[in-house]
């Protein structure tokens, strides 16, 4: 397959958005300052390729640079820095209350720090990220499918206020409010009986239950009617999510109390952050 005239964007650059590019072949194109967001790039071979000034965020196993596979230092590295991280991945049913009683201690200190901020600027997306409360909104979702649906077999257990990911193509029954405004308030309520759910499956596992498959799934929705899920599968699913978002979570409250704290001392306030970085892993 060749790609020789892409179609242009309204801002001018080439723009490709659901679009199969499966075994296309790029020679002596320049991508600098290219964005790929939500891209599969599985089997991809790069040969002669230059890579500076290069940020990656994702899912990443196998990947071989310069003869290394990086993937698993990656791994090491991040389990490193962040030392709670290795409890996200649990074995047992123990495990996974473990994982979940410190996701809770976490979460209730990112929200502490994000109550400092405005209320107005929980809505503002940093580098076209989700917003702080958007972000609240789809942890909701993916608890609610995840173990709402996935583990307790409930075909319909959405919020309105329940926000899928961006590229998930409509499903009956299953809500899509981009344009919504809750207040922190209102979506902490969300996020409250989503997280409730996954409590209750916890407290009550067992090891012998972790791998037994469920029902299949009754309904249109996410998952997919007629899949089935081990409790195990599912709720290491939630609890990615829980540290992924998290983390990205802190890293745009970084940015927004920069951003703050630089209008402040524009008119005169005081320097400095206006909230600590407060109790990450």
């Amino acid at each position: 397959m060749t790609v020789s005239d892409p179609r242009p964007s309204v801002e001018g650059m080439a723009e490709f958005r659901d679009a199969d590019l499966h075994d296309a072949r790029f020679t002596m194109v320049d991508l600098t300052g290219a964005t790929f967001r939500a891209v599969g790039l599985h089997q991809v071979v790069m040969r002669n390729v230059e890579i500076t000034h290069t940020t990656i965020d994702g899912e990443i196993e196998d990947l071989v640079i310069n003869g290394v596979d990086v993937a698993p230092l990656i791994e090491a590295e991040l389990d490193r820095r962040f030392p709670d991280r290795v409890l996200f991945r649990p074995t047992t049913a123990d495990g996974f209350r473990q994982a979940w009683d410190r996701n809770e201690e976490l979460w209730s200190a990112t929200v502490e720090r994000a109550r400092r901020l405005p209320p107005e600027t929980l809505h503002e997306s940093v580098a076209e990220e989700w917003s702080f409360v958007e972000t609240l909104r789809h942890l909701a979702f993916a608890s609610e499918s995840w173990v709402g649906r996935a583990v307790l077999g409930d075909p319909t257990p959405w919020h309105p206020l329940s926000l899928p990911w961006d590229e998930m193509r409509p499903r009956p029954g299953v809500p899509r409010d981009r344009d919504a405004r809750p207040s922190l308030d209102e979506a902490l309520s969300l996020r409250f009986a989503a997280m409730a759910l996954v409590r209750g499956v916890v407290d009550g596992l067992t090891d012998e239950q972790l791998d037994v498959p469920g029902a299949p799934l009754v309904g249109p929705g996410w998952p997919d009617e007629g899949d089935s899920f081990t409790p195990r599968r599912c709720l290491r699913v939630v609890l990615n999510e829980e540290w992924e978002h998290r983390r990205y979570a802190e890293r745009d409250l970084t940015v927004l109390e920069a951003q703050r704290s630089g209008a402040q001392n524009d008119h005169g306030s005081p320097s400095g952050p206006s909230a600590p970085y407060s109790r990450t892993p």
